[in-house]
């Protein structure tokens, strides 16, 4: 099909009578004939027509109606580089061979105004007023987006974000020109990001001195036929962005796992084939509705407007900030955004993570602290990060287990910077007590509460409820006077009472900050623990990432990946969920999930291993890894962890949890041949301890372990 010229020049004027005529249709006109009125803009071929046939009353009629409406718009679907009104497109020759439309020829009064060195005067005529937010290939890879004041773009997928002229806001934070690019990731298992033009404020200048300084910006990043384009459609007060392709190592081992790849990118129908399209599917993006975004309440945007002010203040800089409500009510999402706010203002923030089960920095299991200086512009496993300190607890829960819990809490606990403190979802029966030993223990300035209509009720944690509630492990206000101690209004040490749950507490008063989280979600009550273990997996995955070089190198299979070599007598072993016989704790260790610990015990002296502790220490954790075999004739764990060699000289404990591997990981990888390592379908749930929850069994087919201690996790090709 030829392809006719984008630019046409503009249609004769037509009489009130031809348009009474056009706008006449008889009753009797088929929807095919109705639907020629778009087609000098929206050329159908055959496939669609003989679908066209195929479709009853109600299909035809919406096909008709969005073909009128393309037409309306003027959209051109076969070339797409600008979008030309319905008035100034040319009416197409009824004739059998289409002859192309010549350009429009300048007026001699135009050129003799316009200079001719000006980027504007080798520019094609666009419309002044294009469809808002335009978007225009800039390369392989690479798109450029124009957003006037006050508009947003959202989308879905993962790319590189550049501001070259104004301020640009992504989930709070703030990108200005000359910044640093921003990568981003705006995936189907959280609300899509958006980018959305904020008012700056510009020294008193015209226009033409605003457009000289954007060209002059933007001369070192575009080519001279995106600068025309830029400058045709430029209006004060608005950001250019450039959008380039993301390559990231994690992305790439996440989607490279089969069912995993919806996560960054989904296929869906699409009726607008058009330049804008193939821009977006270039960078790895695509254009989403605005109710799909991230929608903040009321409540929520004052709450940040008053936390991110109190850590602005000279006076009291240093706010601890905690954030508690039941599943699913968005205090991850709110965390993420305040800590991208602070971000704009001050240059770090601490952030105490206290949930095990969806942690957002680490896999699950740990409670961890950070030091954030970087936006988080993304769902966790988008931002894997190294800790300040951190604690591997081994399972996603603490129930049963709530002193070693607090202990943890207590040895990681520190203020340096604005402090933000991330709770368990548990917040009934003892989680709820549990909640109010923990603030009584951090004493927080400021402890925002999250609702929703669809969550379980909760008492409001006032700070007269907090002084008058017993805890699991703290008494109340009143009974602590009552026996005579004295209560300080400021307390130095973080330690609780003794074993009878009755020594001093400070009861420090807080304000609270009541949030009213209503918003879309995907997880029910039925499908809660799928989607949680899911984004577990993928924490892992993320985490997993880390091994591989960053892009362009190629991504390599974990199995032919070298491990590290760990005698026996060089670590400890200690399995923290479940209690183990000593003759079964290889079995345990092999092809699992263990954390690289630093105890302070000395395990050297020992000729003969393994080495076993008797009691789970709290130790700092370094990092993770895979312990993919045993040597029992050389007395070796191999083992394969991201964590540098530098950092593994510390290690000498090795702990392993209730946290398993992902199923993907052994039975996804490329390159087996035969019987994959560890994967059976031959399997007795009939044994005792088989049918342990450790995760989900599949409906068809049962994967377990075969735990030999002499077996290797992966098979190397020869």
């Amino acid at each position: 099909m030829r392809s006719r010229e984008i630019f046409a020049p503009p249609a004769p004027a037509t009489s009130m009578a031809d348009t009474l005529q056009l706008q006449k249709r008889g009753p009797f006109r088929s929807t095919w004939a109705r639907s020629r009125k778009a087609r000098p803009q929206l050329i159908l071929s055959r496939r669609p027509r003989r679908r066209l046939r195929l479709l009853r009353w109600g299909g035809r009629r919406l096909l008709r109606r969005r073909l009128l409406q393309a037409q309306a718009a003027g959209a051109d679907w076969r070339e797409g580089s600008c979008l030309v009104s319905r008035s100034a497109a040319a009416p197409r020759p009824k004739t059998a061979v289409p002859s192309p439309v010549p350009r429009p020829v300048p007026s001699p009064t135009s050129s003799r105004a316009s200079s001719p060195t000006s980027d504007e005067d080798t520019a094609p005529s666009c419309p002044a007023k294009l469809p808002i937010p335009p978007l225009r290939p800039a390369g392989p890879g690479r798109a450029l987006l124009l957003l006037p004041r006050e508009q947003v773009f959202t989308f879905s997928g993962t790319c590189r974000v550049t501001c070259l002229y104004g301020q640009v806001q992504v989930f709070g934070f703030t990108i200005s020109q000359g910044q640093p690019s921003q990568d981003v990731f705006s995936t189907y298992t959280h609300s899509r990001l958006a980018l959305s033009a904020v008012h700056y404020s510009v020294p008193e200048k015209s226009k033409k001195e605003m457009k000289r300084e954007a060209r002059t910006l933007l001369r070192a990043h575009l080519n001279r036929d995106d600068r025309c384009w830029v400058m045709k459609n430029f209006s004060p007060l608005c950001s250019i962005v450039m959008l380039e392709t993301l390559k990231n190592s994690a992305v790439n081992f996440i989607t490279s796992h089969p069912g995993l790849s919806y996560v960054f990118e989904q296929e869906r129908t699409t009726f607008q084939i058009n330049a804008e399209y193939f821009a977006m599917r270039s960078v790895g993006i695509k254009k989403e509705k605005k109710k799909n975004g991230l929608q903040l309440t009321e409540s929520v945007l004052s709450a940040l407007e008053e936390l991110v002010s109190v850590a602005c203040e000279e006076a009291d800089g240093c706010p601890i900030i905690l954030v508690c409500g039941s599943q699913d009510v968005g205090k991850s999402t709110f965390n993420r955004y305040l800590i991208n706010q602070l971000l704009n203002s001050i240059s770090c923030v601490d952030y105490l993570e206290c949930d095990l089960g969806q942690t957002e920095f680490t896999p699950p299991g740990c409670i961890s602290l950070f030091n954030i200086t970087e936006p988080l512009l993304g769902p966790p496993f988008t931002h894997q990060r190294t800790p300040q300190k951190m604690v591997y607890f081994g399972k996603s829960t603490c129930k049963n287990n709530y002193e070693n819990y607090i202990e943890i809490i207590k040895y990681l606990y520190k203020r340096e910077s604005p402090l933000i403190i991330n709770t368990m979802g548990w917040v009934t029966d003892q989680g709820l007590l549990l909640l109010v030993d923990l603030i009584r223990l951090l004493s927080p300035s400021h402890v925002v509460q999250f609702s929703s209509s669809r969550s379980r009720f909760m008492p409001q944690l006032t700070p007269s409820y907090v002084d008058d509630m017993d805890g699991l492990y703290t008494k109340s206000k009143a009974k602590v006077r009552d026996r005579g101690f004295y209560v300080p209004e400021f307390a130095d040490s973080l330690e609780f009472g003794d074993e009878e749950k009755d020594s001093p507490v400070a009861f420090s008063g807080h304000k609270l900050m009541c949030v009213q989280s209503d918003f879309a979600f995907r997880k029910t009550p039925r499908n809660r623990e799928s989607h949680n273990r899911v984004l577990r997996d993928l924490a892992l995955l993320g985490y997993l990432g880390q091994l591989h070089p960053p892009p362009p190198k190629p991504l390599h299979p974990l199995h032919s990946l070298t491990p590290y070599q760990v005698p026996f007598s060089a670590v400890a072993l200690r399995v923290i969920h479940s209690d183990v016989a000593p003759t079964h704790i290889l079995y345990a260790v092999n092809a699992s999930w263990v954390g690289l610990c630093k105890i302070l015990d000395d395990v050297g002296g020992y000729t003969e291993g393994p080495v076993l502790l008797t009691q789970t220490p709290i130790c700092d954790c370094l990092g993770f890894g895979i312990c993919r075999g045993i040597d029992m004739e050389k007395r070796l764990y191999h083992i394969l962890t991201p964590v540098p060699p530098e950092e593994l000289r510390n290690v000498n404990c090795l702990l392993v949890g209730a946290i398993s591997i992902p199923q993907c990981v052994l039975k996804s990888q490329h390159g087996f041949e035969g019987t994959i390592p560890y994967v059976t379908t031959d399997y007795n749930i009939k044994l005792p301890g088989a049918s342990g929850k450790i995760g989900a069994r599949e409906a068809e087919e049962t994967y377990r372990k075969r735990q030999h201690p002499k077996a290797r996790f992966y098979r190397k090709a020869h």
